[in-house]
């Protein structure tokens, strides 16, 4: 049967809930139709941009009536710009969103009708709590300047004066920066035609700590006076840190090599009672707030009683290994980052821990071999990127066969799927599961699980 709806048409929708990633869901006569800037409850006009057998995609175009959560944004540059999606959706309707979202991921996908879920752990800000931030390099007709990619958008940049998820002295980071480009007359990178000079600039902040770290990434060759450009950011007493990065390539990247053009090469967070040492690419939970909760909750989860060998699977900088430390006798942390896991045998040492060991390593390649050095875990713990743990990894661990299992997922759907082979081909239970809201006003959702043998 034929899609009732043709591209560009144009239709008045009323939305009925969120979809994950963040589209409204609306329906012409059963017909799913995921629109694009809708909110629950909004009747709106929408141009059809994408057409398939079972649903279509469309854009909202016009609000006809607002729904009962839709709410001013504060940011002048909403929703132009890509960095946040729910500005003008209420908080607490965003919250119920993600844990819904949550829901039927493990309903659906791991085939649990009745999930053990919990309540989602609310964001303790909604603004401001972002501690790392990337920014693109554009040219205007009046010089360069910094900002996010435009909503939908992989090849323009929104020029941004303040960001509402960034603190101030990131915002003063960046603008800062703006004007010494303008200052030196530099040039944007253009990524069609490959020419021009800056390209991204990384703010990285240790939000308790006070310290800030500034890395420039640009075209090949130095085309910038050093010393001018320390001295700018000097002016910023919270700047700790200043790397440069060349990046030659055409891929929009910042993980890439430093240079450290002038303090320590990296800066500090506390979190938890325990200080970090991170570096430019170094892996590090964007919000250091809810961060600390997450690791109240991994150590709640793992029910650590001392006597344990813990493995810290994709363990960054060995942020929730060390927090786990002191309820543990032996904490053993892989990461595939050889400048994280140096990170981490640095914070074990600033933290004067004795009973944890760091190593580089591919996950599905080397637990084995962890496993013939440190014996058998009485508990795993694994934090994987989106993708979720990668066939072998999953395969390796469901053969160690721990007892306890805690998973730390950006993911929910990944989770979820995860989760359902580690039921039915290793013999693991889902006993917990609680959500966390590390973004507010965008569709990511973080969740802790304890998965049971």
């Amino acid at each position: 049967m034929a899609a009732p709806v043709q591209r560009d048409q144009e239709l008045e929708l009323t939305v009925e809930s969120l979809a994950y990633g963040g589209n409204g869901v609306a329906r012409l006569d059963g017909f799913v139709v995921f629109v694009r800037r809708g909110l629950p409850g909004d009747t709106v006009k929408a141009r059809v941009t994408k057409v398939q057998r079972r649903h279509a995609e469309a854009l909202a175009t016009d609000l006809v009536a607002a729904g009962p959560h839709r709410v001013d944004a504060p940011c002048a540059h909403y929703p132009a710009c890509g960095g946040c999606r729910f500005q003008d959706l209420a908080y607490e309707a965003q919250v119920a969103a993600k844990q819904q979202w949550v829901a039927d991921s493990l309903q659906r996908l791991a085939g649990l009708s009745d999930p053990p879920l919990e309540a989602i752990v609310p964001a303790t800000s909604q603004f401001h709590y972002r501690n790392k931030m990337e920014y693109s390099f554009t040219q205007l007709e009046d010089g360069p300047t910094l900002g996010l990619h435009k909503a939908g958008r992989w090849d323009e940049v929104l020029e941004i004066e303040q960001c509402w998820l960034a603190s101030e002295t990131g915002n003063r980071i960046r603008n800062t920066l703006r004007d010494w480009a303008r200052e030196e007359k530099l040039t944007a990178y253009d990524q069609e035609t490959h020419e021009g000079y800056l390209r991204h600039l990384l703010v990285r902040e240790g939000r308790n700590t006070g310290q800030a770290l500034v890395q420039l990434v640009t075209n090949r060759g130095e085309r910038f006076d050093r010393e001018r450009l320390i001295e700018v950011l000097n002016a910023i007493p919270e700047v700790r840190s200043i790397h440069w990065s060349v990046n030659t390539g055409v891929s929009e990247v910042t993980n890439l090599p430093t240079e450290l053009l002038w303090g320590e090469d990296a800066i500090e967070e506390a979190i938890g009672g325990l200080r970090f040492r991170v570096r430019p690419n170094a892996f590090l939970q964007t919000n250091t707030e809810m961060a600390e909760r997450l690791y109240a909750i991994a150590r709640e989860f793992a029910q650590l009683s001392g006597n344990e060998t813990v493995y810290d699977l994709y363990c960054g900088i060995g942020t929730i290994g060390l927090s786990l430390a002191g309820d543990a006798l032996t904490v053993w942390g892989i990461e595939i980052s050889e400048e994280s896991v140096a990170c981490a045998i640095e914070n074990q040492e600033l933290n004067g821990i004795g009973n944890t060991a760091f190593f580089a390593g591919n996950v599905g390649e080397v637990l084995s071999d962890l496993r013939v050095r440190a014996g058998d875990p009485g508990v795993v713990v694994v934090d994987p990127p989106r993708a979720g743990l990668a066939g072998k990894a999953l395969k390796r661990l469901g053969e160690i066969a721990a007892p306890r299992i805690v998973y730390v997922s950006c993911n929910p759907t990944t989770l979820a799927g995860d989760a359902k082979r580690l039921a039915d081909d290793y013999g693991y239970r889902l006993v917990r599961a609680r959500p966390l809201d590390m973004f507010p006003h965008t569709p990511h959702v973080e969740c802790v699980a304890l998965l049971e043998r």
